[in-house]
């Protein structure tokens, strides 16, 4: 909060609060600040401050202000920083507004409160015994030197892909462990493939609403990117259709199972149809399922149906087993292999030999798959409140709540609500961080792991209602 007693006056601290949400790229280019009013309403300061404040932003070349529209963040960000921006900053949740700041999120600090917009488990939901238990194991007598001393295969270390060639087998993928290559976590497998199978201005089509590090990826990459509207029982084929007459895609990069955010799964009748495409016009369906230990084994998998053939799997482990542990893998094609395999080189040279077989004796020994078992036990349980929370508090759910999310209609722009919920110090996923065009939207995605304590709910009704009571001045 502003303090009235601080060693700066209100106008420097609310300026510099803004400049430096902007200088880390949590305002992104382009967004609007609130109004004068709205401003000195959230902070309860006088109009004067805040133009004061906004002043000082545009002289430092943080903001412009547009006739009759209000302010809005530059698109070129002076690099310079005022000696108290460049002090070390109190930890605390930051709001994302953009796909970069979206991952920076995922940093905060583990002793600042449950944050609803975040995508991971609460560390008190992970098992550490389990990840101790393993390194141990591997790293007893010679196993150490042998694991940390020399690279590992370039494809991957063979044990684990073994024991993931018996948990494909599980889902129904048929994949031998030569089909099988680890990555650095699910994102840079889904790198690893866009790198191997697309030139820049090549078009790929995407899930809308998908996930925004996805979008921003690969339009950094050079790649057109598509969206598909995303329904209940997977994406919109009539406009797939029109988008693969139009642009003739390489690929369709899609989380077949549990989406984010959505939460939504592929039918059986859906996959079939999206194989028939992809075969009809030769692209490449990439499947992520990133949340795989959250869903049911036997939802239809695009990889088990077409049997690796035009699809390419990826899946990982950082979601069930701990954040920091980037164990990921690629199941495809055998043609495919070398060719990924010859870009994994190039990108990091190989992957971390010892915490691959620490992954391997958690599935060889079965302790993962119990503890995944509680975990959907638990989630189950926390679903269940935290929607009962949500629409005791005037939300509404945009589609049937799966797996880890819930994605969630307001009834007010969800930017707005996500800078008001900064103040009180919660952290939301607002909607339009998952179109590959920003644009306003009244949904949200919470993790309903995370959005169980009803302050959280309580301040999300109050700035709702101050926001809808300035809608209906304005």
């Amino acid at each position: 909060m502003l303090t009235r007693d601080a060693t700066t006056t209100l106008t420097e601290q609310l300026a510099e609060r803004y400049a430096e949400r902007i200088r880390s790229r949590l305002l992104a280019p382009g967004a609007r600040l609130p109004s004068v009013r709205d401003c000195a309403q959230r902070h309860g300061v006088s109009p004067h401050t805040v133009v004061a404040a906004y002043d000082q932003l545009l002289a430092q070349g943080l903001i412009e202000a547009r006739r009759q529209r209000g302010f809005f963040v530059r698109n070129a960000v002076a690099p310079a920083r005022s000696a108290r921006a460049a002090a070390p900053a109190e930890s605390r949740p930051v709001a994302p507004v953009d796909a970069t700041a979206l991952i920076r999120s995922m940093f905060h600090h583990p002793g600042t409160r449950p944050s609803p917009g975040l995508g991971t488990l609460p560390p008190e939901w992970l098992d550490l015994s389990l990840l101790g238990g393993a390194l141990r194991r591997v790293s007893q007598g010679d196993g150490l030197a042998g694991h940390a001393l020399h690279y590992g295969d370039p494809a991957g270390d063979g044990r684990l892909r073994a024991a993931l060639s018996l948990r494909l087998a599980d889902l129904g993928i048929a994949a031998e462990p030569a089909q099988i290559v680890t990555t650095l976590g699910a994102t840079q497998a889904l790198d690893i493939v866009s790198r191997t199978l697309l030139a820049p201005g090549d078009a790929v089509l995407v899930d809308e609403p998908g996930w925004a590090v996805e979008f921003a990826r690969l339009a950094q990459l050079g790649m057109r990117v598509l969206p598909v509207p995303r329904g209940a029982d997977g994406p919109d084929l009539a406009v797939m259709r029109r988008l693969i007459e139009a642009h003739r895609p390489r690929l369709y990069v899609t989380v077949s199972v549990l989406h984010n955010p959505t939460g939504s799964s592929l039918s059986l009748a859906g996959a079939h149809q999206l194989l028939t495409l992809a075969q009809a016009h030769d692209f490449h369906i990439v499947e992520d399922d990133t949340y795989a230990w959250l869903a049911p084994a036997h939802a239809p998998r695009v990889g088990a149906l077409d049997g690796l053939q035009r699809s390419i799997y990826i899946s990982g482990f950082s979601k069930i087993l701990a954040p920091s542990w980037r164990v990921g893998y690629i199941a495809a094609p055998p043609a495919l292999v070398q060719r990924l395999v010859d870009v994994k080189l190039l990108t990091s040279l190989t992957t971390p030999v010892l915490t691959e077989q620490a992954v391997a004796v958690c599935l060889e020994q079965g302790a993962l798959r119990r503890h995944a078992e509680r975990v959907v036990v638990r989630l189950d349980a926390a679903r269940a409140r935290s929607i009962d929370l949500a629409q005791r508090h005037g939300c509404t759910t945009a589609t049937p709540p799966q797996g880890l999310f819930a994605w969630l209609d307001t009834g007010v722009d969800t930017d707005r609500l996500a800078l008001a919920l900064l103040d009180d110090g919660w952290l939301i996923a607002p909607g339009s961080l998952f179109h590959a065009t920003r644009r306003p939207s009244g949904l949200m995605r919470i993790n309903v792991a995370t959005s169980q304590d009803p302050a959280f709910w309580r301040a999300l009704d109050r700035r709702r209602t101050e926001l809808q009571r300035r809608g209906a001045r304005a």
